[in-house]
C-alpha cells in the first residue's frame, strides 16, 4: 500500500503541550440527545459539545476557525463503549474538546461514505484503522490526524499537543493536511485500468493469492484475529464448483466447520458473532450484526450444495431462525445489531456462563451433558466466564452416553431452553436502526431461503421486508439509508442501492414476481454514484476532499460497485448493461492484480474473460 505523507501524524505526535485555556462562552452545546441513532443518543449526555454532523458543523468551523474533532463508531462496537466511559464522559477532556475543537459524533453506519474515506485516511497514516476512528481535520475540511481508541491519558495529551500546533503552526498544518488529500485523490484515479485477462490466468491467481493467505490449521485467513471473510469464500466456492481442488475442498471443509462449531456462531441461540480475536475462532469479538447473519447464511447454504454437506443446511437455517427472532424490528425491517457488551457494560457478559452460575441452574446430569456438548464447566474458563462451543455432536454423544441419538437430541433440547430462560433474564442493548444496505442483504438471504426450504415463514418474512424497503424507504427516485416518523436518517450510500437493487432481483427469482422497481433503483444508483471516471461510496460531498473513490474491495461487506455491476450486467436494462461492462472492463487492471481480495468483482471477470484456447 502506498502510505499517505506521515509527517502530518509525526509532526503533531512530538508536539509539547503548553496552550491557552481561555473559555469559549459561546461553545455550542451537545446536540445528541434523544438522537433516533442509539449510537449517538448514549453520547447525549456527555460534557463534549457534541455536533452532529452536517453542513452546521462545518459552518461553526469555518467560523470559528477551530479544527473539526469527528469522532465515528457504532452502537456495537465495544471499544466505542470503553472510550466514551474512559473520555467522552471526563470533564478535563471535554473541556479541551469544547474550547479548541468543534466536536463532531458519527454514526458510521448512517454516514458510510463519509466512515469510509475518514477509514482510508487512517489505514494510509497509521498503517491500520477501526472504531472508533477519530480524525482532526482543518475547518476546510482536510483531515490532519487520525487514530482509533486511545486510553484517556494518553488522548487528553494528544489534544493538547495539537492545541498549541495549531495555534503556533496553522498554516503549515494546513497545506500538509492539503497535499496529503490531493495525494489520496491521484491515488485513486490511478487505480482505473484495464488488463487482457482469462479464465485460467484468474483462476491460478485467485487460488495463488488464496493459498498465501490461508491458514492450513484452523481455518480461515490470516494469523491473528479472524473474519468470516464471505465474499471470498463464496468465490473459492465457485472456483470449486466448476474445477475440483483436492486443497481448496480441504481448506473450505475446515474454514465452516471451524467458523460454525468454535466460538464464531452462538450455540445457544444462533447466529454469529462478527469476527473472532484470536487466530483459532476460539473468542469472538461479541457483535452480532444484520449483516453477519444474512452474508453467513447465504455462505452455508451455498456450501451444502457445493461440499455435499447436508449439517451446512442446519448451520444455515439456525442462522435464518436467530434473524427472524432477535433482529426483527418494526414494519417488516431488521434492525442492525446486538451489543457485544450487555446491560452492565460487560463485554461478552450475556453469552458466558460462570461454574458456579451453571451448578445452580443445573442438575448433575444437565452439566455434564453440558460439558460434553459445549464445554460449559470444562477446564479454565475464558475470561468472562464459560462460552459455548461445539465439543461433540449428538451422534458422539449418543456413543459416549450410550442413549439413543434421538434421545440425546431431546435432552440437548431441553437443555438448551432451560440455558436460554436464563439468558433471557439478562439484558442484551440492541441497535434498532433499520438500515436499507443490511435489510437488502437480509432480504438476498431470505430469498435463497425460499428456494432451500419449503417453510412459509421465510416467504412471509421476505415478503413483509420487501414491502418495508419499498414502501418505506424508497420514494420513486432516492433511497433512504433510514427512516424514522417519516423523516430520512443518515445519508444512503452505493451500498444501499446495490444491496437493495440485488434483492429485488433475488426476491423476483425466488418468487417468480416481475420487480418494477428494480430499474429506477438501478438508474439512479449509477446516476448518483458513477461516472467516467469511476465510483462513490456517497453521493453527498460535504467535505471538499471526497471525491472519487475505486469502491472495489470486498471486507465485511461485498463490494459495493461489484454488487451493482452483477445485477445491472443480470437485470438491468440494456443501456445500463452496456455501461456496467465498460465500467467492469474499465477496473479489470486492479482486479486482475488482487483478484481474491477484490472477490466480487473478480467473479464478475471469471463469468466474462474469454474462455482458455484449446491447444
Amino acid at each position: 500500500m502506498t502510505r499517505w505523507p506521515i509527517i502530518v501524524a509525526m509532526c503533531l505526535l512530538g508536539l509539547l503541550s503548553n496552550t491557552s485555556q481561555a473559555k469559549n462562552k459561546d461553545a455550542p452545546r451537545n446536540q445528541l440527545a434523544d438522537h433516533p441513532s442509539p449510537y449517538l443518543a448514549m453520547h447525549g449526555h456527555d460534557p463534549v459539545a457534541w455536533q452532529d454532523w452536517g453542513e452546521a458543523a462545518l459552518d461553526k468551523a469555518r467560523v470559528s476557525g477551530k479544527p473539526l474533532f469527528i469522532s465515528s463508531g457504532y452502537f456495537a462496537c465495544y471499544w466505542c463503549h470503553v472510550m466514551q466511559r474512559e473520555s467522552y464522559s471526563d470533564k478535563a477532556v471535554a473541556k479541551w474538546l469544547n474550547e479548541h475543537f468543534i466536536p463532531v459524533k458519527v454514526d458510521r453506519e448512517l454516514q458510510p461514505g463519509l466512515d469510509a474515506y475518514l477509514i482510508d485516511f487512517v489505514s494510509a497514516t497509521r498503517g491500520h484503522a477501526g472504531w472508533p476512528l477519530n480524525v482532526f481535520l482543518t475547518p476546510d475540511g482536510y483531515p490532519l490526524l487520525g487514530f482509533t481508541y486511545q486510553r484517556r491519558d494518553a488522548f487528553l495529551g494528544l489534544l493538547k499537543r495539537l492545541a498549541k500546533a495549531w495555534e503556533n503552526d496553522r498554516d503549515d498544518l494546513e497545506r500538509m493536511a492539503l497535499k496529503a488529500s490531493l495525494e489520496l485523490k491521484a491515488r485513486s484515479v490511478a487505480k482505473q485500468t484495464q488488463a487482457s485477462i482469462n479464465n485460467t490466468m484468474l483462476r491460478e491467481r485467485i487460488l495463488k493469492q488464496a493459498r498465501a493467505a490461508a491458514d492450513d490449521l484452523q481455518g480461515g485467513f490470516g494469523n491473528q484475529a479472524k473474519f468470516p471473510m464471505a465474499s471470498q469464500l463464496s468465490l473459492l466456492l465457485d472456483l470449486l464448483a466448476s474445477h475440483d481442488d483436492a486443497w481448496l475442498r480441504e481448506f473450505l471443509g475446515l474454514t465452516l466447520d471451524h467458523m460454525a462449531t468454535r466460538g464464531l456462531r452462538d450455540h445457544l441461540a444462533g447466529g454469529f458473532f462478527r469476527y473472532s480475536v484470536d487466530p483459532s475462532w476460539h473468542t469472538p469479538h461479541f457483535e452480532k450484526m444484520l449483516y453477519s447473519q444474512a452474508l453467513m447464511a447465504r455462505l452455508y447454504l451455498r456450501a451444502a450444495s457445493v461440499l455435499k454437506r447436508p449439517d451446512y443446511r442446519k448451520v444455515a437455517r439456525d442462522t435464518l431462525d436467530f434473524m427472524l427472532a432477535s433482529l426483527a424490528g418494526h414494519n417488516g425491517g431488521f434492525i442492525a445489531s446486538l451489543s457485544a457488551v450487555d446491560g452492565k457494560g460487560v463485554e461478552g457478559g450475556y453469552y458466558s456462563w460462570s461454574k458456579a452460575t451453571l451448578a445452580q441452574l443445573l442438575d448433575t446430569n444437565e452439566q455434564h451433558l453440558a460439558g460434553l456438548s459445549w464445554g460449559l464447566g470444562i477446564g479454565e474458563p475464558d475470561e468472562g466466564g464459560y462460552l459455548p462451543r461445539l465439543a461433540a455432536d449428538p451422534r458422539k454423544l449418543a456413543k459416549a452416553l450410550k442413549l439413543p441419538e434421538a434421545e440425546v437430541g431431546k435432552r440437548l433440547a431441553r437443555l438448551r431452553a432451560k440455558l436460554l430462560k436464563a439468558r433471557s433474564k439478562r439484558t442484551l442493548p440492541r441497535d434498532t436502526k433499520q438500515l436499507a444496505a443490511w435489510n437488502g442483504l437480509a432480504l438476498s438471504a431470505l430469498a435463497d431461503a425460499v428456494m432451500a426450504f419449503d417453510t412459509p415463514r421465510y416467504r412471509h418474512a421476505g415478503q413483509r421486508l420487501r414491502d418495508y424497503l419499498l414502501k418505506q424507504l424508497w420514494d420513486g427516485k432516492r433511497l433512504s439509508r433510514m427512516r424514522i416518523d417519516g423523516r430520512s436518517i443518515g445519508v444512503a450510500a452505493l451500498a444501499d442501492y446495490a444491496y437493495v437493487g440485488a434483492a429485488l432481483a433475488d426476491w423476483s427469482r425466488a418468487t417468480g414476481e416481475p420487480e418494477t422497481a428494480l430499474q429506477p433503483i438501478l438508474r439512479s444508483a449509477f446516476t448518483q454514484f458513477a461516472d467516467a471516471q469511476g465510483w462513490r461510496n456517497a453521493s453527498a460531498r460535504l467535505l471538499p476532499a471526497i471525491t472519487l473513490t475505486d469502491a472495489y474491495d470486498d471486507g465485511s461487506l461485498p463490494s459495493a460497485s461489484g454488487v451493482l455491476l452483477d445485477v445491472t450486467l443480470r437485470q438491468g436494462d440494456q443501456a445500463l448493461k452496456q455501461r456496467a461492462a465498460r465500467m467492469l472492463k474499465s477496473g479489470s487492471g486492479s482486479v486482475a492484480r488482487q483478484p481474491f481480495w477484490l472477490a466480487s468483482h473478480a467473479r464478475l471477470l471469471l463469468s466474462s474473460a474469454k474462455p482458455t484456447s484449446s491447444r
